[in-house]
């Protein structure tokens, strides 16, 4: 059970949580996170477990397009082409926090938790999951205008879902 979040946390995020991490640590493997509209969420109930926390290696809070390119080498031809919520940025945001961090698995959220500009869905996010030695995966997840916080939550479920397949394959 995770320590500070836990009473906040539905059961299903309890148990991924505790399955994620205990893979991790029984194979050994490092994790990464890159967030956006998750704002390290994602990160935080990865450190929150007493004993398995060490399987978390480091999380990078990327809100902006500046912080994407310049923490994670997102070329900023690939924001200005597609837009910071596509699937070509989480891709590279994936893999850039693969790359910088030296974790085993690294994952990537990236979309609008609420209303953002006139053209933007609320709820589109972009999950990215790159791993040493296997092809960079990709999730496409309309949640609606649900609530920046529903949205978050939701988030989180699909990240570690996509982190426990990576983790358990290995």
């Amino acid at each position: 059970m995770t320590e500070t979040l836990s009473p906040a946390l539905p059961d299903d995020v309890e148990s991924l949580i505790d399955r994620v991490l205990k893979e991790a640590c029984d194979r050994g493997l490092s994790l990464a996170t890159a967030e956006s509209c998750t704002g390290g969420l994602i990160a935080s109930v990865l450190t929150d477990v007493e004993g398995r926390s060490h399987a978390f290696e480091r999380g990078y809070v990327v809100y902006t397009n500046d912080a994407k390119a310049e923490e994670l080498a997102v070329p900023t031809r690939l924001i200005e082409r597609h837009g910071a919520v596509s699937e070509p940025v989480a891709r590279a945001m994936a893999e850039g926090a693969l790359r910088a961090s030296g974790a085993a698995v690294a994952v990537a959220v990236t979309g609008f938790a609420g209303t953002a500009g006139p053209d933007d869905e609320p709820g589109l996010v972009h999950f990215g999951l790159a791993a040493d030695g296997a092809p960079t995966v990709h999730e496409e997840h309309h949640f609606g205008d649900i609530g920046r916080g529903p949205v978050r939550l939701e988030c989180l479920r699909v990240a570690l879902r996509m982190m426990e397949r990576a983790v358990t394959n290995r």
